[in-house]
């Protein structure tokens, strides 16, 4: 025993462990892929519930069976209100890989479900009860679910205590702008309260400190198994190695507990180390347990535990988000305090006397209206391009040499007014093809952040598109949006563009000279009751003595003749947007304006047959040619004919190569794809 204290003790032991399995984690996951036992040609799939629930009329059912995998039950009747965790399944239908991101800086599915182990999503045709669940942590989880079902709190109850985060989208979204998502997550803050509550009871029997070591052990390792989440493990592991290590008189100290409980859970799970939830609990955890030092005052404690989780989450925050809340510190320190001594306890208390489900619901309710409120307050907001590794390092090193010496905390506003100038040191005209399915959205970006102008802005009736659009500004630094144009008001045109009003700081919107569709006035009233200048009626626009000129001068019979044409010239280049015009206004065109040898063209229409014609494209003689679209869209685009028009020219299409980001400097130009699935 002495020697094994020993080898524990030693200075360098776990932090060799940890970082040697960090390692091999990082290794494996990235050279050694998780292999399915699954291939596209199955279609019968047995297994037992782990989770389910039921959303826009589809029942979502995580499988276990050779492995875990998600099944999408669209059903019209209530024949599964006696579906149960555990339940053994037969199921009949299509599989398929889930989608993956395919455009630059956001959030791939595929991936996500990827780190989770999970490799296929299944369409049901068809699913059959085979056995009733026979497992009694199952029947307790059935059990719990079934007494919150109707519950008007059931989503925080779920949320809180079982690790099932199932709150309303909005409401996530708006606690991640605030910087409190992290709150709502079962980890350490429940473990000390579900500790209290049992040394409570405890010492009324014994004050065996063994004893109660034990049965709080083996409890919190119940719990675990009931209400697993990444940061619950985190937590759980801790707090046992921590009453170990205090039974046996280990004398560990706590970095090195925290050390070990890394390796343990790398040991369980490689693939945790892309967990967000673990990522941020185990960092906050990490530092708190090197630089936090005690008051006598609880609001000193609490205020203290605030900031410093809020300067070690800020740079994952940034990497992931590309934004922080400087509303964040005060909201921590004001919410922890209701959520650990109100919130958590009434939720427990509410499985046991429902009638407090009310109360827990008012509560929660007024919570939401205030993030709601909190989170359109965007003086606080900072928008900071995605930090690459070498500015991550500089970030926890200010934080580091801040929590260490307790002062100079400027250091880190410098750092962050830093990180906000880098888009001004870029030198390239940027140009990036958003894949918004069968739309157009482009973003053209001129060098040293002299201005940004969006050129449509895809379907709103895509759900994703608006998301990621929003998402890859964000990550480029983007604020303000000095111009968006229209081409024209069809839908998959204009669609997202209430959305990139609610987000960014537009100068002016340019809509086409036609009269205006339902969707362009349903855009005019939102910009005048957010007073943003709007006009149909503009023959060219000057950033920074960078001009672009409106071609389109002639008022046609139809909204897609009648496109917003964008020309304008860089360095060398030469740059062509076509909206979704058609032969007759190329035919116009090339009697009014001598256009020749077009350096980047936006094919018209997404390459459809009407567009593009061959004397068109002879005419301007494109070099690059990029063309958004659908990909297997009902239409047919692009069309054969109008690929061997533009044969001579380098093509890159939305529906084989996802996003295309092209870079134009005096010396050379640079693309970059998104791949699909890669």
């Amino acid at each position: 025993m002495r020697r094994l204290k020993i080898i524990l003790q030693s200075k360098y032991i776990f932090k060799i462990l940890a970082l040697t399995l960090l390692l091999f984690s990082y290794l494996y996951t990235s050279y050694y892929p998780f292999k399915s036992k699954y291939s596209e040609k199955d279609n019968t799939f047995i297994g037992t519930v782990k989770s389910y629930k039921i959303k826009d009329n589809n029942l979502i059912i995580n499988l276990k069976a050779k492995e875990e995998i998600i099944i999408y039950y669209n059903y019209e009747s209530l024949v599964f209100n006696s579906l149960n965790i555990g339940d053994k399944l037969k199921v009949t239908g299509t599989i398929f890989k889930p989608k993956s991101s395919t455009n630059f800086n956001t959030f791939d599915y595929q991936k996500y479900l990827y780190h989770k182990k999970i490799y296929y999503i299944v369409k049901a045709d068809k699913v059959d009860k085979l056995e009733n669940n026979k497992k009694i942590i199952n029947t307790i989880k059935n059990i719990i679910n079934n007494k919150i079902k109707n519950y008007k709190s059931k989503d925080y109850i779920s949320t809180l205590l079982l690790g099932n985060n199932t709150l309303d989208n909005d409401i996530k979204n708006n606690y991640r702008t605030l910087g409190i998502s992290h709150l709502f997550s079962a980890s350490g803050m429940h473990i000390n309260l579900i500790i209290s509550i049992l040394y409570y009871y405890l010492n009324k029997v014994s004050y065996n400190k063994r004893l109660k070591y034990i049965i709080s052990d083996i409890f919190l390792l119940l719990y675990l198994i009931i209400s697993f989440s990444s940061s619950l493990l985190r937590s759980t592991i801790t707090y046992i190695l921590l009453t170990i290590n205090d039974i046996f008189n280990l004398n560990i100290k706590k970095i090195d507990i925290l050390l070990l409980t890394l390796s343990i859970c790398l040991i369980i799970n490689h693939f945790i180390i892309y967990d967000i939830g673990f990522i941020y609990s185990y960092i906050i955890s990490f530092f708190l347990s090197i630089f936090y030092i005690k008051s006598n005052k609880k609001v000193v404690n609490i205020s203290y535990i605030a900031v410093v989780a809020f300067l070690v989450s800020m740079p994952i925050t940034i990497y992931i988000s590309y934004e922080i809340n400087i509303l964040s510190i005060i909201i921590n320190i004001l919410l922890t305090p209701i959520l650990s001594i109100i919130l958590l306890p009434l939720s427990i208390l509410s499985l046991f006397i429902p009638i407090l489900d009310d109360l827990l619901y008012l509560i929660t309710n007024i919570l939401e209206k205030i993030s709601v409120y909190l989170s359109n307050i965007n003086i606080f907001k900072l928008i900071l391009s995605k930090p690459n590794i070498i500015l991550l390092f500089l970030y926890y090193l200010v934080i580091i040499y801040i929590l260490k010496n307790r002062k100079r905390f400027y250091l880190i506003i410098i750092l962050i007014f830093i990180h906000n100038l880098l888009p001004y040191f870029n030198n390239n005209l940027e140009i990036n093809m958003f894949d918004v399915d069968e739309g157009d959205s482009f973003l053209v970006s001129f060098p040293n952040n002299k201005g940004n102008i969006i050129i449509d802005t895809g379907s709103e009736s895509v759900y994703r598109v608006k998301n990621e659009i929003i998402s890859y500004l964000k990550s480029k630094g983007i604020k303000k949006i000095n111009y968006l144009i229209i081409t024209h008001g069809d839908e998959d045109h204009i669609g997202s563009s209430i959305s990139l009003i609610d987000n960014f700081k537009i100068e002016k919107v340019i809509l086409n000279k036609d009269s205006f569709t339902d969707l362009e006035k349903d855009l005019i009233k939102e910009l005048k009751n957010k007073n943003i200048n709007y006009s149909n009626k503009i023959d060219k626009i000057n950033i920074k003595d960078n001009y672009l000129y409106f071609l389109n001068n002639k008022e046609f019979d139809n909204e897609n003749d009648n496109s917003n044409i964008i020309y304008f010239e860089y360095l060398k280049y030469k740059f062509l947007f076509m909206g979704d015009a058609s032969s007759a206004t190329e035919e116009y065109l090339l009697d009014k304006y001598n256009l020749k040898d077009i350096s980047f063209l936006k094919v018209g229409h997404h390459g459809s047959k009407t567009s593009s014609s061959a004397n068109f494209i002879n005419t301007i003689n494109p070099k690059i040619s990029s063309i958004s679209v659908g990909e297997h869209n009902y239409y047919g685009h692009p069309n054969i004919e109008v690929l061997n028009n533009l044969s001579k020219s380098k093509i890159y299409r939305t529906d084989i190569m996802g996003s295309v980001n092209f870079k134009f400097n005096k010396n050379k130009v640079i693309i970059k794809k998104k791949i699909k699935g890669k």
